[in-house]
């Protein structure tokens, strides 16, 4: 299973408070808290606002991870997530190579203009992450 390698990596970062973890066709077993959310046929996008949903009024913006992304590195959260706390925006993601991929910070306003397919649509603030390993996407390598 791909989602505890995720979690350690999430856990090693100094920049992460808490953890939610959004299921929605499967129920799973994992230490970290769960939202299940029953609009998953919809996208990745309508998991990502259940996930959302599910935070405190108090929180300024969350960092999002993709599940199947078994080589996610702690320092591409750092980096990102001080990126954005030191030169703002409201979608901050890591890139590889010059290629958007996650880790990605959506600040609060972002959060009501997530459609079906994903935050992937929506413009980002690149943060060069080139010399770390890319955190890898399971579903596009099948």
């Amino acid at each position: 299973m791909l989602l505890p390698r995720v979690l350690t990596a999430l856990h090693a970062s100094e920049a992460i408070d808490d953890v939610v973890v959004v299921t929605g066709a499967h129920e799973l077993e994992t230490d970290a808290r769960t939202v299940r959310c029953p609009d998953w046929a919809l996208g990745q996008g309508a998991s990502l606002r259940c996930g959302l949903a599910s935070l405190p009024a108090d929180v300024e913006a969350a960092v999002v991870v993709l599940a199947d992304g078994p080589e996610l590195d702690s320092r591409a959260v750092d980096r990102v997530v001080e990126s954005w706390r030191t030169e703002g925006g409201d979608i901050v993601a890591a890139s590889y190579g010059g290629v958007r991929l996650h880790p990605v910070v959506l600040a609060r306003a972002a959060w009501p203009f997530v459609p079906d397919e994903g935050a992937r649509s929506l413009p980002a603030r690149l943060v060069a992450c080139d010399d770390l390993t890319p955190p890898g996407d399971v579903d596009e390598q099948l």
